[in-house]
């Protein structure tokens, strides 16, 4: 008996989870975006905000369960629509030229990115009190919210792209960053990695980078295989590495 409670128990909390997670619909301009908001049932950090900036397919499974999963542990969370209604990829041919676009068309993406944060606030977070974080792609607009210099405590990036334009300035970076980075990722390059260290430096950043073993592209996310030869393969062990420093950087830059 004691068996079929606690699972009827744990049935219970799982469904009260998934029914944090809620669609938002909102506007850039004339275009349609469809995120999701997870507010917590217990605030137990000041009303503390996560934006989860997606990877390139988009919205996805992986950025649903982090929503959930912040919420659970009593943070508001919000997952940004940046492709917009209509401009979802349909496949990874699709999906390349739509991140492409707005890996390029840097200010179009910040731009997204500050609706996104419009909405994380409008659900509940305390506007000061905000980290972005993002995976792949959203790794890489994690680091250009930091770079827009948004009103935001921190940001993360998980196996994130870090490269920028040569022709772009460096300029001062407030928000506290942390990158959590494949050692094996061949998908970012070594000038990369090190045009990224120096920026950091010459923007006087307060930032860190931890690199896990035998880890590539997609570490964090299940569905990506556990094939490293293709680049992107999950890592069950760095997956929990990564969270745990995620934690640890939420506490000292929320708390």
């Amino acid at each position: 008996m004691k068996k079929y409670i606690i699972i009827a128990t744990a049935f219970l909390m799982s469904a009260q989870i998934q029914a944090q997670l809620k669609p938002v619909a909102y506007k850039d301009g004339a275009q349609k975006l469809n995120g999701f908001a997870s507010v917590p049932q217990k605030n137990t950090h000041s009303s503390a905000g996560i934006l989860i900036l997606p990877a390139w397919k988009g919205i996805d499974k992986h950025s649903k369960d982090t929503a959930e999963q912040l919420a659970a542990l009593g943070y508001n969370a919000f997952i940004a629509d940046i492709y917009g209604e209509g401009n979802y990829p349909k496949d990874t041919n699709e999906a390349g030229k739509q991140a492409g676009f707005y890996k390029k068309n840097y200010a179009e993406y910040q731009k997204r990115i500050a609706l996104a944060l419009e909405q994380l606030i409008a659900s509940g977070a305390n506007k000061d009190k905000i980290v972005v974080i993002g995976y792949c792609f959203g790794g890489t607009g994690a680091i250009e919210a930091a770079r827009a210099g948004m009103n935001v405590k921190g940001v993360v990036s998980f196996h994130g792209g870090l490269g920028k334009d040569a022709s772009r300035s460096s300029k001062p970076i407030t928000p506290k960053v942390l990158v959590c980075h494949g050692a094996d990722d061949n998908y970012v390059t070594a000038t990369e990695v090190a045009s990224f260290q120096d920026e950091m430096r010459t923007s006087n950043a307060d930032w860190q980078m931890i690199y896990y073993a035998n880890s590539v592209h997609a570490f964090t996310d299940p569905e990506a295989g556990n094939d490293n030869s293709k680049g992107a393969a999950y890592n069950e062990k760095a997956a929990k590495r990564s969270w745990e420093h995620f934690m640890v950087f939420l506490k000292e830059v929320l708390e």
